[in-house]
Order: structure tokens, then sequence, then C-alpha cells
């Protein structure tokens, strides 16, 4: 069963044909900037089970040098998904709908995490991205 999702305005929609892994809360500053928010929910995903459904012609993505990038509707601004060197890798749990059969595992960047917010779960916290999820 194939995961479906969106932006605010509907003009994007992606759907993703496999499942997804890895779901995490980031809370690196870039994450947080693109977000406006403590931190980022992403689930991670097979870039070959990945496509845009509707309104590719919205989707911009901002790539830094590192080659990771943010996919985000250009009309809402809604953030959608992660890229690495132009590969959609991951996708915003916020912008499925539905279920999507996963549920965030732990915290990744809590050494930059926003001084303002405390993370008060229960969930395991790393200072940077872990190796194996």
């Amino acid at each position: 069963m194939a995961i479906n999702g969106g932006c605010l305005c509907g003009r994007v929609r992606y759907e993703v044909a496999g499942g997804l892994s890895g779901a995490d809360h980031c809370h690196c500053s870039r994450c947080r900037r693109q977000h406006g928010a403590a931190f980022a929910t992403y689930a991670d995903l097979d870039p070959a089970d990945f496509r845009w459904t509707a309104g590719a012609a919205f989707v911009k993505v901002y790539e830094t040098s590192s080659g990771a990038g943010w996919c985000f509707c250009s009309e809402c601004g809604s953030s959608l998904a992660g890229t690495v060197n132009g590969e959609v890798t991951a996708i915003t749990l916020g912008t499925v709908e539905g279920d999507p059969g996963v549920t965030p595992g732990f915290h990744i960047f809590v050494g930059s995490r926003a001084p303002w917010y405390e993370i008060s779960d229960d969930l395991p916290q790393f200072d940077e991205r872990p190796t194996a999820t």
C-alpha cells in the first residue's frame, strides 16, 4: 500500500510505493530554520520508491554544498522532503496523509537543539546522526 502526502495548498503531491524507516526528530539548526520549529520529523525511504504525483513544477530544493537538501512547495512553503545529492531520501512525517506506518524512534543533533525547548520524552538522544538506525 502506497503512502501519500502533500503540501498545505494542495498543489504538490507525492507517493512512496515502499515503506518508511528510521523516523527521527532532527534538532539541527538547519532543520529548525527550515521548519520554523524546535525540530523537524523525518522518515527515511528508498529513493526508488518515491515520486511526485502532482505539482512537481512547484517543488523547489535548497541544497547545501554538502549535498543535503530540503524540498518545499514554492507556493505555500510547506517543507516536504529531504534530499541527498538531488535524490529524495526522506519525507516530513507531518505531510503524510493517514498512518505512515512508522513512528519516530530517536532525536538527532540534540547538541544543537533550541535552548528554549526541553526534550521531555524517553526516546534516545544523539548529538549526531547515528550510523545505524
